[in-house]
């Protein structure tokens, strides 16, 4: 009897304290919530504000006005700048995954003279910051003719995500059994036929990780593409939205709030689609790297 009551108040007491933790873990979990999204409620009803000025007496506004959004149209070349940011995001996207998977299955794969060294400079590369060497890649640029030029942006990009991308995907790769790869090629498959056949259908979840990383990375990128880009013809979303902001004589406030909340549009609805091969990218990563 008295073991019967003792079990019963010990699991009793660990009911109580995994309640306990629950709520802990829910209310961080909510105050987490709340922080991430107050300053994109706050955006959001900023460019519903009339006027200028972000900020309103009261947490609604009296009055909501899509006007900010018809004037991105209408008296700015927002759809330009919209245009060229999705054609440098999407073209590096497309480049650098390529470069990042075939450069991983190389590595993982084969076993060719300077491969521990190739191996070392890549990961000694991702210890320096990019903005580091922008002079370089400037003076490089300029002797290519590639300044001003969506080009030479996605030439950059998709290079510099190389390092860090090709370490992430051999891993991946390395824990993948090479017992399929032995099967295929007793069965007369090819190297190219065993990489497209066999490693691309199980690497889906890294490599929608990779896409979406390379088209987030250029997306609201900034500093590179304010000092490789000059005409008005070429400017990227970034651009645009900071000069609506910055001088005495610049103050859309409420356009550029806007402007913000259509940015953050195709990244939600990547995000939202993709999710679940975004985490298990991540996790694979993790685990196998």
């Amino acid at each position: 009897m008295r073991t019967i009551t003792g079990s019963r108040k010990l699991s009793v007491g660990l009911s109580l304290r995994d309640k306990l933790m629950l709520t802990v873990i829910y209310l961080i979990l909510i105050a987490t919530a709340v922080v991430v999204l107050y300053p994109v409620i706050w955006v959001i009803l900023g460019s519903l504000n009339p006027g200028d000025t972000i900020s309103s007496t009261t947490y609604l506004p009296e009055k909501l006005t899509f006007s900010h959004y018809i004037n991105l149209f209408v008296e700015k070349d927002y759809l330009l700048w919209y245009k060229n940011t999705l054609f440098i995001a999407v073209m590096n996207m497309i480049i650098a995954t390529i470069l990042v998977v075939t450069a991983a299955y190389a590595f993982s794969r084969f076993r060719f003279p300077g491969r521990k060294q190739g191996l070392m400079v890549m990961l000694v590369l991702q210890m320096f910051p990019s903005f580091m060497g922008m002079i370089a890649i400037y003076i490089l640029l300029l002797q290519m003719n590639l300044l001003d030029n969506h080009w030479g942006l996605i030439l950059v990009y998709a290079g510099g995500s190389i390092p860090f991308g090709a370490w992430l995907v051999k891993g991946y790769f390395d824990g993948l059994p090479r017992s399929l790869e032995e099967a295929a090629k007793i069965d007369g498959a090819s190297h190219t036929a065993i990489f497209f056949r066999i490693m691309i259908p199980l690497s889906v979840p890294m490599l929608t990780f990779i896409a979406v990383s390379n088209f987030i990375g250029p997306w609201m990128d900034f500093i590179f593409a304010r000092l490789v880009l000059r005409s008005n013809d070429n400017k990227t979303l970034a651009i645009g939205l900071f000069e609506m902001v910055t001088g005495r004589a610049n103050n859309e406030f409420t356009t550029f709030a806007a402007g913000a909340v259509l940015v953050a549009i195709p990244i939600t609805i990547l995000f939202l689609f993709l999710q679940k091969y975004i985490i298990e990218g991540l996790k694979a990563g993790a685990n196998k790297g």
